[in-house]
């Protein structure tokens, strides 16, 4: 199994709490795909949002929501196509596809470790948008708007490790980018 097949598996048994059996494998299917392709880019989207009031320049600015434009749409298109298959059954496991989207947020908001900024396909009305819808297309806070995270909770939530200055998951050796870097040499 490679590091990349490795990490999706770990991703998902610790969503789950337990090994699932056989070990999550993105590649085996079509949902398996859209599942391993619903871990990313949320992911970035809600970095972008965080970030942007820390820029200064308009170029920035300019290129973060450019960005976010982007990781927005994939990430609509994503949950829009796991929406379509909420209630379907992810062979072989016994868990829908709604219940692996609810695992993962619910691991993505522990690690990032500021409270709720994730949420599944499908969600109790009163989470849901304007506090009266349960599904889920587009994951948003109670007044319809986008969660930010700060590079921080990026980084424990794509380390995997709930830790900014402790590499794995997805960046074993940790990212190189300069803010990572400026954590990963504490």
């Amino acid at each position: 199994m490679d590091i990349s097949v490795a990490s999706f598996a770990t991703l998902i048994n610790n969503a789950f709490g337990q090994p699932l059996a056989p070990p999550f494998d993105p590649y085996a299917n079509d949902i398996n795909y859209l599942i391993a392709s619903y871990i990313i880019p949320y992911v970035g989207l809600t970095g972008y949002v965080g970030a942007n009031p820390n820029l200064q320049s308009p170029t920035a600015k300019r290129v973060i929501a450019g960005l976010l434009g982007v990781e927005a749409g994939q990430d609509a298109v994503l949950r829009a196509l796991l929406y379509e298959r909420a209630f379907v059954k992810v062979w072989p496991y016994p868990y829908t596809v709604a219940e692996f989207t609810y695992r993962i947020s619910n691991l993505r908001n522990q690690l990032g470790k500021d409270g709720l900024k994730d949420e599944g396909l499908v969600v109790v009305p009163q989470v849901g948008a304007e506090g009266r819808a349960s599904g889920n297309v587009l994951a948003a806070d109670q007044d319809s708007l986008s969660y930010g995270r700060t590079p921080e909770e990026i980084l424990r939530i794509v380390y995997g490790t709930g830790t900014e200055n402790v590499a794995g998951g997805f960046f074993p050796s940790g990212a190189n980018g300069r803010i990572a870097g400026s954590y990963l040499h504490l």
